[in-house]
């Protein structure tokens, strides 16, 4: 039997390997695949033939978003793997106390503080008043509850929040970030050119103000922890340093992976999904 690049299919005696997706058409007998719960693995046609699968049940988030690093050794931990490091660090999970100590309580605090100072309601009102220099103040403490972000990057934005027109048109592109009736991808592609024009222009920063006011909907991106978490789960985010809403939408679709594929570790929110790929990333 031929395989074709990209067909999906399984072990016949290897159930527990999981879906895999052919990496190059077969030849001279032998075929390569990657596995979600095993990674890459060629394979003599002599010996084995996979079965192929189509239809719903070829159907998988992270090989519909893989990604293959040629050449060199494979980092490749499964989504079982990853969960169980998690677990090494916090036994309990998501809600033990070492965990919400560590993790949760203060991104929760900061979550609450930024629904109070930059709440709808309140934003506008700031807005309608044009008090720009207040909304700027509102901003940076609300970045400055957490340790999410670096000091010079804060810095950064702090320092481009010093001139009036600069404070209006942060404002003004916050307001519409967070509350505006456009496309997420409009209104996120208009804060990062207001970012650009402020000398701002951070991943941080960017995702941060969507993170602590919509945790429930949005994941913060901090472009080391995020990378190494995607490239050892073999999931492709189209990372690239300048702000662009491919490698924003891509991030989504991999933290709605896992929250979707974890749901025996009950995860609440992209709190969660954010200290979880932190955890299971490679630390130097």
């Amino acid at each position: 039997m031929d395989y074709k690049k990209g067909e999906r299919v399984k072990h016949p005696g290897k159930p527990e390997w999981g879906l895999g997706e052919v990496l190059e058409d077969s030849r001279d007998d032998k075929v390569r695949i990657f596995f979600t719960e095993i990674g890459q693995k060629t394979f003599s046609l002599k010996h084995v033939e996979p079965v192929k699968i189509v239809g719903k049940e070829a159907s998988h988030p992270m090989l519909d978003h893989l990604r293959i690093i040629e050449g060199g050794e494979s980092k490749y931990q499964s989504l079982q793997q990853s969960k169980e490091m998690f677990l090494q660090n916090y036994p309990d999970g998501f809600y033990g106390q070492v965990y919400l100590n560590g993790e949760r309580s203060y991104k929760v605090a900061a979550h609450e503080l930024a629904l109070h100072l930059l709440g709808p309601e309140q934003l506008g009102e700031l807005i309608g008043q044009k008090d720009y220099e207040e909304i700027c103040k509102r901003a940076l403490k609300v970045v400055n509850a957490t340790n999410l972000i670096f000091p010079n990057e804060k810095m950064a934005l702090k320092d481009g929040l010093k001139e009036s027109k600069n404070m209006e048109v942060f404002s003004e592109n916050l307001y519409q970030l967070l509350y505006g009736q456009s496309s997420l991808e409009e209104r996120f592609m208009s804060f990062a050119g207001t970012l650009e024009e402020i000398g701002a222009a951070k991943w941080t920063i960017q995702s941060y103000f969507l993170f602590i006011i919509f945790p429930e909907k949005y994941i913060f991106l901090k472009p080391v922890v995020t990378q190494l978490a995607a490239e050892i789960s073999a999931f492709e985010i189209n990372y690239r340093p300048d702000l662009n809403w491919k490698t924003y939408k891509s991030v989504l679709d991999f933290s709605e992976y896992f929250r979707s594929e974890m749901k025996d570790l009950k995860p609440r929110d992209m709190i969660d999904i954010q200290s979880f790929m932190w955890c299971i990333g490679p630390k130097k």
